[in-house]
C-alpha cells in the first residue's frame, strides 16, 4: 500500500447538472456501462444485465432496508430543529432498537443545533386515529454528532413504527430538493429486508422484478447479506494524504446459509454494490484472524487489512467462519468494519462489481480505482462524454476487471 496516496489524484470535474436529481422514470431503463478487463468500454440498459453475466457468476446483494431517519422538531422559539439517527446505541442492536417501546438512545446528527434552546423538543405525530408525543432530550456530544433520548408514553408503538410516523427519508446532502412521496419506495431497493440504514445501498436501486426474473432463468445464483449504510459515505477525503483519513464504522451481518452458498460456488462473485464489497472483504479478513488466533473479533479496522498478512485463500476463511457458527451454534455474525480499501488493495473475494458513479474525492471512488486501477479515470470519463447520470439516482455499471 502507498501510504502517500494524495487524494487530489482521485480528483474530477463533475458538472452539476450531470448528479441526478430524481430516478429513471423506470428503475431498469438506466443505463448500464460494461468495462471488462481494460477492452473496450460500452453500455447497454441495465434491464439487459442477464446478458452480460455469464452463468458461472453469484450475484450478492446488501438486502439492508433505508430508515426514516430525518426527524424534524419545532421549537418553543420556531426554529426547525433536526434529529438525523446515525445509529443505535442503547439498546445498540438494529432489531432489538427498532422493537423498542418508551424510550431509546439514538446517536444523532443535530441541524440547526444553535436554535435548539428548550431541554426537551416535542412533535405530536398523528396517523389519522390518535396522536403521539414524541420528545427529544440531548445527553451529551459523541464523536460525530450528539446522543439524543427519544420517549413516547405509548407502549404499543416501537421506534420503527415512530420512524415510520415521525421520519422522513434521508435523500442524499447533494440532492438538492425536499424528498417527495415517490421517494419513499424509489430511495429503496425491492428486495430490501432489514431496517438500519440511512443511506440505500443504490446499485441495488437499478433492479425490478423482470430484471430478477432473467437472471434467475438464465441460473445465475444470488445471495445476501446486511451492511447497514451509515451517513459517513457521503463524507469527502478531507485530508491531503489518504492516509489522514478517519473511515467511518457500519454494522453488518451475514447468516450462515450465506456462508454456504458462497463455499459452493465455484465461480465468480458479483457484489451489487460498495458496501456489499466491504462487507465480502470484511469477511475474509474475519476468518482470516479466526485462524490466526483462535478468537473471533467481531470488529475489522480501518488499515487492519494491510497491516496483517492474508494467509488463506478465500475459501479457507469462508470455511473457517462457517465450521466456527457451526460449532457454535450460530445461525448469524453481526460485526463491524471500518475497512478503507484504496489502490494497493488486493481483493480477496470480489471478482465482478455492479456500481454507481461516485463523488469526485470519495471513499467510493478510491473502492473502483483500488478495483479497475487507473482505468477508473477512462470510465469515468466515457460515462461523462455518454451522457451518463451521476451518484444515488443516476445510472450504473458494471466493472470486470
Amino acid at each position: 500500500m502507498n501510504l502517500q496516496l494524495h487524494i487530489s489524484e482521485f480528483e474530477y470535474n463533475l458538472p452539476a447538472e450531470r448528479i441526478a436529481l430524481f430516478p429513471a422514470a423506470e428503475r431498469d431503463f438506466s443505463k448500464l456501462l460494461l468495462y471488462e478487463r481494460g477492452q473496450a468500454i460500452t453500455h447497454d440498459r441495465f434491464r439487459n444485465l442477464a446478458n452480460h453475466l455469464t452463468q458461472n457468476t453469484l450475484l450478492v446483494f446488501n438486502d439492508t432496508r433505508v430508515i426514516h431517519a430525518r426527524i424534524l422538531f419545532t421549537s418553543n422559539t420556531g426554529n426547525t430543529i433536526e434529529l438525523f439517527c446515525l445509529k443505535p446505541v442503547d439498546p445498540s442492536d438494529y432489531e432489538t432498537a427498532f422493537k423498542e417501546t418508551g424510550e431509546c438512545i439514538w446517536e444523532c446528527l443535530v441541524g440547526n443545533l444553535r436554535k435548539w434552546k428548550d431541554p426537551m423538543l416535542i412533535q405530536y405525530i398523528h396517523d389519522g386515529k390518535r396522536s403521539l408525543e414524541l420528545k427529544a432530550e440531548m445527553l451529551s456530544k459523541t464523536s460525530y454528532g450528539y446522543l439524543i433520548r427519544f420517549s413516547w408514553p405509548d407502549s404499543s408503538v416501537t421506534f420503527g413504527e415512530v420512524l415510520e410516523r415521525a421520519g422522513i427519508i434521508p435523500l442524499p446532502p447533494y440532492i438538492k430538493r425536499p424528498p417527495v412521496e415517490t421517494d419513499d419506495y424509489r430511495y429503496q431497493t425491492i428486495y430490501a429486508k432489514d431496517e438500519g440504514s440511512v443511506a440505500a445501498p443504490t446499485a441495488g436501486l437499478h433492479f425490478t422484478e423482470d430484471v430478477l426474473l432473467q437472471l434467475r432463468n438464465k441460473n445465475i445464483l444470488s445471495t445476501g447479506l446486511i451492511l447497514h449504510v451509515g451517513a459517513g459515505t457521503f463524507l469527502p477525503v478531507k485530508s491531503g494524504f489518504i492516509i489522514d483519513h478517519p473511515m467511518h464504522a457500519e454494522q453488518f451481518s451475514v447468516q450462515r446459509k450465506t456462508l454456504e452458498i458462497l463455499l459452493n460456488h465455484s465461480g465468480s462473485i458479483t457484489a451489487v454494490g460498495t458496501t456489499t464489497v466491504r462487507t465480502l472483504e470484511s469477511l475474509y479478513w474475519l476468518g482470516n484472524k479466526l485462524s490466526n488466533t483462535g478468537k473471533l473479533n467481531k470488529t475489522i479496522d480501518q488499515w487492519e487489512p494491510y497491516e496483517i498478512e492474508g494467509t488463506l485463500i478465500a475459501r479457507e476463511s469462508i470455511e473457517i467462519l462457517h465450521d466456527y457458527m457451526l460449532i457454535n451454534g450460530l445461525e448469524e455474525i453481526t460485526a463491524s468494519t471500518r475497512i478503507m480499501i484504496i489502490p494497493g488493495y488486493k481483493y480477496q473475494i470480489v471478482d465482478q462489481l455492479i456500481t454507481n458513479f461516485h463523488q469526485p474525492r470519495s471513499t467510493l471512488l478510491l473502492l473502483v480505482a483500488a478495483f479497475i486501477g487507473e482505468d477508473w479515470k477512462k470510465v469515468y470519463q466515457y460515462a461523462l462524454e455518454n451522457d451518463f447520470r451521476f451518484l444515488s439516482y443516476g445510472d450504473s455499471s458494471l466493472l470486470i476487471p
